[in-house]
């Protein structure tokens, strides 16, 4: 058995005292007492009579210390969760393809997004003060580089780096009032939490905060929200209408005198009914089903309320809402909320104490009202916060222990500028590359030389009350030095092929119009250029692979139709296509110019698709015979041209088709030699060794005879 745990929930109405003990890793509630405030000493959780509110704490440590029977000289006490502030911010370096290769860089950057958040909540505070909160915790929402999300920064190459985070402030006006009213009820704090994080931290595991859901605290002045998402409480927020809107509902259709009105409110919702006087003497049994009636305007007001904070909050309604806090138990709120939320309605409910896991449940209230006081005093336990003093460069800095606190937590707190700390980065150098100006970086500025107790820490180390914390800003960068080769990497090559041999083309480097080699120092405001063969003009002329080049089309005119003939017309075949001369190279292209040559009329009929002859291939006597006919007649004005006459540029040409004729048997006899002198007057014609006549049609491959006859 440990010791006693003595906790106080300091709400807007009543001051609850709680007593647990700790029993085989889990909780008992031992005795428990309220008393409500006899005065408006508290206002939205916050104390506005730190005498009154003492008062009243007074007598409930009394009233539990009387049926303990001995004395209790400390407490766990809450912050109200409306005090708390989140906000969301980013910071950013430029890496200038310099890759992060240390982790103590993405801390840094990490606890300088939390020093804009800082800096943005001091700018709504009339101060303009960010010593006048409180950080008690920060997640990382997303790494980015170069604008896109990524899981992490390390060894990555951009132009720049982003971390976003959501961070939580406390004001110190909220910490400091309730230390002043436990010291006036000679109570010491022995350790605080946060009145949305208690109730969480019993109803709600680690393992489920991953899901959307909001928790809503409703108390007698105020709503109190918190939303978890991504394994956080990522918001806070509350709205100023709760059980006492719909307790002066009551009071105002019933006639009673607001006291008089809650206490029917709380006897209806625990027995169903109540009977009750008005302030005219006339009694009445109210039944819950009446009341529900009679207070449904309240009762969507304050589920309109709920839901219109939770929305702006969350941007959108979440998995699940849960209730506690006695005036969750308003009529037809839970049904009301589901509604405004368009949730289905098994998800909203109440939670009561019994939804606490750990705890044992016998004798404990099961109402949800106690759901918070028994969160406090559990989680001041298993959680429990502290003040912490540490000296900063010999500034003493107190912090509030929300969490481990790190040194980094300390330089905030110390309003550090924690990107001044690093080295400037070294002078860059200007420079213009083919026509593009771009910029050379220095080297990064050092990271700052962290000490602990004099020796050598990082931001992320842990710290604990009285420690001392020095540091030295770092060394500035260097600035640029690299050369051409490390500006333009390895100088770009090719190999081409002409005619199937190989050629490889370099790269010359030039600076301010003089080449340099690669190991040139580049200077601020160099001109760099380089040149290399791209084109096959270039490439043919730099090398007289062709005596010359030209491409000018040969063109004539034939029947009145303009012609390009392709022989008197240089051509260049890339990869066995057609090109031009002022098309790029790439790397492995196969060149092959065709040169222009005097064209024939033979080549004019050939790109035409045209047959200039009709030609008959027979054997006559045994001997091969070839025998022809024209197709075509082509002149040039008057003048018949044959096959192979030349044409010149710009020619005028016609060109006559003749109908393809017949070979006979006689036609052969134009192409051959008969020897007379062998001939006795008598012969016989054959034609594939049958007898024929001198008109008989012949084809290539027959086989002609005359035989003479003795």
């Amino acid at each position: 058995m440990g010791e006693p745990i003595f906790a106080l929930d300091i709400g807007t109405r009543s001051v609850t005292g709680i007593i647990l003990e700790s029993l085989d890793n889990k909780f008992k509630v031992i005795d428990y007492y309220m008393k409500e405030h006899t005065e408006r000493s508290m206002r939205d959780g916050q104390i506005h009579n730190v005498v009154a509110v003492a008062q009243v704490i007074q007598e409930v440590k009394e009233k539990l210390e009387e049926r303990a029977g001995s004395p209790f000289t400390k407490t766990c006490v809450a912050a109200a969760g409306r005090s708390l502030k989140t906000v969301e911010a980013s910071a950013s370096i430029s890496l200038h393809h310099h890759p992060i290769t240390d982790l103590d860089v993405i801390k840094h950057l990490e606890l300088t997004a939390v020093q804009h958040a800082q800096q943005t909540l001091a700018k709504k505070d009339k101060n303009n003060d960010y010593n006048n909160y409180y950080c008690v915790g920060y997640s990382v929402l997303n790494y980015k580089l170069d604008q896109e999300q990524i899981g992490s920064l390390i060894d990555q190459s951009g132009e720049e780096a982003t971390v976003e985070i959501i961070a939580t402030f406390l004001p110190k006006i909220v910490v400091e009032s309730l230390l002043a009213a436990l010291r006036r009820a000679d109570l010491d704090m022995e350790a605080l939490t946060l009145e949305p994080i208690a109730a969480i931290h019993v109803l709600i595991p680690e393992s489920m905060r991953r899901l959307n859901v909001a928790l809503v605290d409703i108390g007698a002045g105020t709503s109190d929200i918190a939303i978890t998402d991504r394994g956080t409480v990522v918001a806070y927020g509350m709205v100023p209408i709760a059980g006492d809107e719909v307790t002066e509902a009551i009071s105002d259709h019933y006639l009673l005198d607001f006291p008089k009105a809650e206490e029917t409110k709380r006897a209806i919702v625990n027995n169903g009914e109540y009977t009750v006087a008005d302030i005219l003497g006339f009694e009445s049994v109210i039944t819950y089903e009446t009341l529900a009636k009679d207070i449904a305007a309240s009762v969507e007001r304050l589920a309109e309320a709920i839901a219109t904070e939770i929305l702006q909050l969350n941007a959108k309604a979440p998995r699940a809402i849960m209730l506690v806090g006695g005036g969750s138990l308003t009529p037809n709120l839970t049904t009301n909320l589901a509604d405004k939320m368009d949730l289905p309605h098994n998800r909203v409910a109440i939670r009561g104490s019994d939804a606490i896991q750990n705890l044992r449940h016998e004798g404990v209230p099961t109402g949800p009202d106690f759901v918070t006081p028994i969160g406090i005093a559990i989680a001041a336990r298993q959680n429990p916060v502290h003040y912490v003093s540490v000296t900063v460069n010999k500034q003493v800095i107190r912090l509030f222990e929300m969490k481990q606190l790190t040194i980094g937590d300390c330089l905030i707190q110390a309003g550090i500028k924690l990107n001044k700390l690093y080295g400037k980065p070294g002078l860059a150098s200007i420079v213009t590359v083919n026509g593009k100006e771009i910029t050379l970086p220095g080297s990064f500025g050092k990271a700052p030389q962290i000490y602990l107790n004099n020796n050598a820490a990082h931001v992320d180390d842990l710290i604990i009350d009285g420690d001392e914390i020095e540091f030295v800003a770092g060394a500035d960068g260097k600035p640029v030095q690299t050369t051409l080769k490390e500006l333009i990497g390895e100088a770009p090559s090719m190999t081409i092929f002409y005619n199937k041999k190989p050629y490889k083309l370099q790269t010359d480097f030039y600076v301010n119009g003089s080449i340099k080699n690669s190991n040139y120092s580049i200077k601020d405001g160099d001109k760099v250029t380089w040149k290399q063969t791209r084109t096959i003009r270039a490439f043919l002329l730099e090398r007289n692979l062709v005596p010359s080049i030209t491409t000018k089309p040969f063109t004539i005119r034939l029947n009145n139709h303009s012609i390009t003939l392709t022989t008197g017309t240089t051509r260049i075949l890339v990869n066995n296509e057609e090109s031009a001369l002022d098309d790029t190279l790439k790397q492995n292209d196969r060149i092959e110019v065709i040169l222009a040559k005097q064209p024939t009329v033979h080549d004019l009929l050939q790109q035409l698709d045209k047959k200039a002859l009709n030609k008959v291939t027979v054997t006559f006597n045994d001997e091969k015979v070839i025998l022809t006919q024209p197709l075509v007649r082509i002149k040039r004005d008057e003048d018949l041209l044959s096959i192979e006459d030349p044409i010149q540029p710009h020619d005028v040409l016609t060109l006559k088709e003749r109908k393809i004729e017949p070979f006979i048997f006689q036609d052969v006899f134009r192409y051959v030699h008969i020897d007379l002198t062998k001939a006795n007057g008598k012969f016989k014609l054959l034609k594939n060794n049958l007898p024929t006549s001198f008109d008989e049609k012949i084809i290539t491959g027959d086989k002609l005879e005359i035989r003479w006859e003795d």
